[in-house]
């Protein structure tokens, strides 16, 4: 499981027990995934999710196993939305030490002369604006009180190709920009006690292919035909750091080298 590993990495980096994360997109997919690997290895975790009754549900079944997790509503498009949320992680759990930016939506099947403005705007607001929101707020509360933390983009491998045939312009120029969010705030971060990651899945069985079921009410009626995802079950994520395309792994400036490297050696940072 990506999570999973990404959680293993994380807690090789920082001691995670009693810190506290956020982690967006967390009622279903890579985001519960991550709430899940957070919770279990100890940390308080807010859920955020723009599916209010989804992510109570999905917290409500981590909190039976006595996690300490909090489900809140958030809109990552709307930056007094992601405030709220980091104010009540904030008044629930105290300092916040781990933003997981994992929120994201698909773009597929229509040429770029084709897709209409209102979907240019959904995709970038969530997959571009989510994690610039995330930036903007979460990340000086966790510079705030000086202690480890950490940030975790969620991108994809469409952030390095375009698939011919596929009409995923927007979707990976979305993810490019999310690669390129990432680097540059690791090299900004240089030299403090927060370290960034970006996560580059491949195909997934996920909802993402059902993303524009959450659009928001701000772009109603601008939408062009349902957007599509195919995703693969049985899929391995490819893992890719954000310096090369064949370059292994788990990507930041402070994580271990794997003991058995996954392509190729970390590249110089």
């Amino acid at each position: 499981m990506p999570a999973l590993l990404a959680i293993q990495r994380l807690s090789q980096m920082i001691d995670i027990s009693g810190k506290t994360a956020i982690v967006t997109g967390a009622a279903s997919g890579i985001g519960l995934g991550i709430a899940t690997a957070l919770a279990e290895a100890g940390a308080n975790v807010v859920m955020a999710d723009i599916q209010k009754a989804a992510v109570e549900e999905a917290a409500h079944g981590l909190s039976g196993t006595n996690k300490r997790v909090m489900p809140v509503r958030i809109d990552v498009t709307q930056e007094q939305s992601v405030l709220d949320a980091l104010a009540e992680a904030e008044q629930k759990f105290g300092k916040l030490h781990i933003a997981c930016n994992n929120a994201g939506v698909p773009m597929h099947g229509t040429g770029l002369v084709d897709v209409p403005p209102g979907d240019w705007e959904f995709v970038m607001g969530v997959n571009i604006w989510g994690i610039i929101h995330g930036i903007r707020h979460f990340v000086p509360a966790i510079l705030r009180h000086g202690e480890e933390g950490h940030v975790v983009n969620t991108a994809s491998v469409a952030g390095f190709q375009n698939r011919r045939g596929t009409n995923q312009g927007p979707y990976s120029m979305s993810k490019y920009a999310a690669l390129s969010l990432s680097e540059a705030l690791e090299h900004e971060l240089e030299g403090t006690n927060v370290g960034v990651s970006v996560l580059c899945p491949g195909p997934i069985n996920t909802n993402i292919a059902r993303g524009a079921r959450n659009r928001p009410d701000t772009w109603a009626g601008r939408r062009s035909a349902p957007m599509t995802k195919r995703c693969w079950p049985n899929a391995s994520p490819r893992r890719v750091s954000i310096r090369r395309r064949w370059a292994s792994a788990w990507s930041t400036r402070s994580a271990p080298r794997p003991s058995t490297p996954l392509s190729a050696p970390f590249p110089p940072m």
